[in-house]
């Protein structure tokens, strides 16, 4: 008979694979994305920031291949007779939702909503201390914020990139800020390597503040993705940020700052790779803050 629909429990590089593989079958039915803990729902909600990163994708492929998606589901930590009908239900298109996640007797659609701020003027200005890392520092967001916490009352701040010093406008950025009177530094450092982003944190005896900025932007769609290409746009922004968050649990931060982007929100076409690793950024901020870590993703 026809396949009817397609549920997969696979992770981000593997799902890349099935996506690819239906439509070389020429399956067109509708693939449902099934996660445990990709999204906070209600209190108590344990994020898995690799399960989140599959919504990432899964918005992608919605994007990419409209005629054959059908959704986003993610499960509660336990499984019952009542999880199991609800499954069922929004498999069916009963809830004609493509993000859903089923917590008790309940079935949550997924919504953006406006955050009520304080007025202009109304919040207290944000005081820093200590020494600010920034990963990714002499791009164009990294050298930006540099800029900002010069004014918040850093001593110090490190700037980090690949290429060190010999990165485009390093030292005229580090030139700039000891004019704004904080020393800065610039540090040549992979962060996907965990033992170089260690040997980093061992020369920082101050660090308060954490802003991860480091990152590439890739192209191509889903079908002519390699395993390769995926592993490259994700792997500074998803391993960078792991290792942050493991190697600085024992430290006291003022600020943990992952630097995400709405591409791993509602998805965006022809990237991925992009798409996932900001959605991994999104829920490790909320497992960070589910433990009582501070975390705030942009």
């Amino acid at each position: 008979r026809p396949v009817a629909g397609v549920v997969s429990l696979l992770s981000v590089e593997a799902t890349v694979s099935l996506v690819q593989a239906l439509g070389v079958a020429g399956v067109d039915a509708p693939l449902w994305c099934v996660t445990r803990g990709a999204v906070s729902v209600v209190d108590g909600d344990v994020v898995d920031p690799h399960a989140s990163a599959v919504w990432g994708l899964g918005r992608v492929i919605g994007l990419e291949h409209p005629e054959r998606w059908g959704g986003l589901i993610d499960l509660p930590a336990s499984w019952d007779e009542r999880t199991s009908g609800l499954l069922c239900s929004v498999l069916s298109g009963a809830t004609r939702e493509d993000h859903t996640a089923i917590r008790g007797n309940d079935v949550f659609g997924c919504r953006l909503s406006r955050v009520t701020t304080p007025g202009r003027g109304q919040s207290a200005a944000w005081e820093a201390s200590g020494t600010a890392l920034i990963t990714g520092g002499t791009g164009a967001l990294g050298s930006h914020v540099a800029r900002w916490l010069a004014g918040t009352g850093v001593a110090e701040i490190v700037l980090t990139s690949r290429r060190g010093s010999d990165a485009p406008g390093a030292g005229e950025l580090v030139a700039e800020l000891s004019a704004m009177g904080v020393s800065a530094r610039i540090a040549a450092c992979d962060v996907a390597d965990r033992d170089a982003v260690a040997e980093l944190l061992g020369t920082i005896p101050d660090l308060r503040v954490v802003v991860h900025a480091a990152g590439v932007s890739s192209w191509g769609s889903l079908s002519a993705l390699t395993a390769e290409d995926l592993a490259a746009g994700m792997r500074p922004k998803v391993m960078g940020a792991i290792h942050l968050d493991e190697l600085t649990r024992h430290m006291s931060l003022d600020a943990f700052v992952l630097f995400s982007s709405v591409a791993g929100v509602w998805g965006s076409g022809r990237q991925s790779a992009y798409a996932a690793a900001n959605a991994f950024l999104d829920g490790l901020a909320w497992r960070r803050r589910g433990v009582g870590l501070v975390a705030t993703s942009v």
